[in-house]
């Protein structure tokens, strides 16, 4: 029986390395099915099973949702894409994905396990823990969850909207001010 167990070890890392060798140690690539699935589980176990009962303290309402919009615009976009899909340059190449906050796995959480997720990050992913350990840290991130519920009905006007809000590199914004300073008849004169 040990010998057997010894074995089954040594071909499992046999296989574990050919794989790596194989396919390369990367983030590009998608996680195999399995890999997804047991992601997914060791999540879901990392969440206290208290966390997943605690509702949102924060009641619903059109200023609640817009804060969230704002901070998601401002924090999260840049992962999550404004819509949620995640799919921008940094969302795709996070090891796993940045995942579709409108689909159903997200969806599917409890208020209290986004909001564990959100205060305490996924550990061996991108997702950082934003949690400050303060009364307006954790209202915010109960806003997030209400703006994360809000995303499947996310309109056109909304997703503009929050193009304003994201966070822009000095670059962008020098361009943002020359097209403005041009289009006031600020351009530079010619000669």
């Amino acid at each position: 029986m040990r010998t057997r167990l010894i074995l089954a070890a040594i071909a499992a890392v046999v296989l574990m390395v050919w794989l790596i060798r194989g396919a390369g140690f990367t983030s590009r690539r998608s996680p195999w099915p399995l890999e997804a699935r047991a992601s997914l589980a060791v999540r879901r176990f990392l969440i206290p099973v208290r966390a997943r009962g605690v509702a949102n303290p924060v009641e619903a309402s059109p200023d609640v949702v817009r804060a969230g919009m704002e901070h998601f615009a401002d924090h999260c976009a840049s992962c999550h894409a404004n819509d949620g899909s995640g799919d921008t340059s940094l969302g795709r190449s996070l090891f796993p994905r940045a995942p579709d906050m409108r689909g159903g796995r997200t969806q599917a959480m409890t208020d209290g396990e986004l909001f564990y997720v959100i205060e305490r990050g996924v550990p061996f992913t991108g997702m950082p823990a934003w949690g400050t350990g303060t009364p307006d840290g954790e209202r915010s991130s109960w806003e997030l969850v209400r703006f994360i519920r809000h995303l499947p009905q996310l309109s056109a006007a909304e997703a503009e909207q929050m193009e304003s809000l994201n966070p822009k590199s000095a670059v962008d914004a020098k361009r943002k001010k020359d097209i403005d300073d041009f289009l006031a008849g600020k351009g530079k004169s010619g000669g």
